[in-house]
C-alpha cells in the first residue's frame, strides 16, 4: 500500500504510510480524529501545547478503554459460542449413539 493518509490535527497537516493490513486507512484516521475532537472539546478555550497533549492522551485512554469493552465483549461472545458449540456435538452424538441401526437409503 503506497498512499499517503493525510489527518489534520489541531490545525496542523500529518501524513502517514498506513501498514499494509489497514483495510481503510482513511476510516482509521477518521475514528482518531473523531476521540481527539471529542477529548480537544474540553479545551476549547484554552488551545495551549500542554492541553493539545492532555487531549491526545484523553483520546487515547478512551480509544483503550473502548477497546478494551470490545474486546471483552468479543471474548465472552467466543466463549458462549464454543459452549453452544460443544453443547450441539454431544447432542448430535448422543443422536447418532441412539441411532447406530439407522441407515440412510
Amino acid at each position: 500500500m503506497d498512499e499517503l493518509v493525510v489527518i489534520e490535527l489541531f490545525g496542523e497537516e500529518y501524513r502517514f504510510r498506513p501498514d499494509s493490513q489497514v483495510e481503510d486507512p482513511e476510516r482509521v484516521a477518521q475514528h482518531l480524529k473523531k476521540y481527539i475532537k471529542e477529548s480537544e472539546a474540553l479545551f476549547q478555550n484554552n488551545p495551549s501545547d500542554k492541553n493539545k497533549i492532555v487531549a491526545l492522551l484523553l483520546a487515547a485512554m478512551n480509544l483503550s478503554r473502548d477497546f478494551h469493552d470490545l474486546n471483552e465483549r468479543y471474548s465472552g461472545l467466543e466463549r458462549e459460542t464454543e459452549k453452544r458449540v460443544s453443547s450441539m456435538l454431544e447432542k448430535i452424538n448422543k443422536g447418532l449413539e441412539k441411532n447406530k441401526n439407522f441407515k440412510l437409503l
